[in-house]
């Protein structure tokens, strides 16, 4: 069976990134030499499933970090909006959740790497993310995107791990508990 997993960081108050999306508070927080388990993580995933508004901002920068297949989840992008630099890296689809989880499961994908504020929020809705980690970055910005919206129904979480950093960051690791 098919797995979504969720590997992001939020500020103390909740938030992924200001309203504008900009993302500057995290990236002065980004210390190169403390191994907060992104790559541990990337290596046993097949691939990126991300909202347009997430590829957008890391299509803007000058590197691309995904080396894994990335689909983003779009109802208005095509694949031919794409730059050539992207066009072999990046699938475009307008698929829901369940559509794009049944897809990938017959292609073989197990583990799904879920990104994007609007993505999450509605693969959790549907039961489809099987657990979370979260990095608490020590900054409040007051406002912002936020990493959960409304859900259908209370969400149980197991926590599996509690990881603190010398920079002030915090990581949490959840499984979700299926009801």
């Amino acid at each position: 069976m098919i797995k979504g997993h969720v590997f992001i960081a939020t500020s103390l108050d909740g938030f992924i990134a200001r309203p504008d999306g900009d993302i500057a508070w995290l990236l002065k927080r980004d210390d190169p030499s403390e191994d907060h388990g992104y790559n541990s993580f990337m290596a046993n995933i097949d691939g990126i499933i991300m909202g347009r508004g997430t590829y957008e901002k890391v299509a803007a920068m000058e590197q691309w970090y995904y080396e894994k297949p990335v689909i983003v989840l779009s109802k208005t992008l095509r694949q031919q909006d794409l730059p050539a630099r992207l066009a072999d890296k990046v699938r475009i689809m307008n698929l829901t959740p369940r559509e794009i989880m049944k897809l990938l499961e017959e292609q073989s994908w197990k583990h799904v790497y879920v990104d994007g504020e609007q993505v999450i929020q509605s693969f959790l809705r549907e039961n489809l993310i099987d657990d979370l980690v979260i990095t608490q970055v020590p900054v409040l910005i007051g406002q912002g995107l936020s990493l959960f919206g409304s859900i259908n129904e209370d969400i149980s979480l197991k926590l599996l791990k509690t990881t603190p950093f010398p920079s002030g960051l915090l990581q949490t690791h959840y499984k979700i508990c299926q009801n």
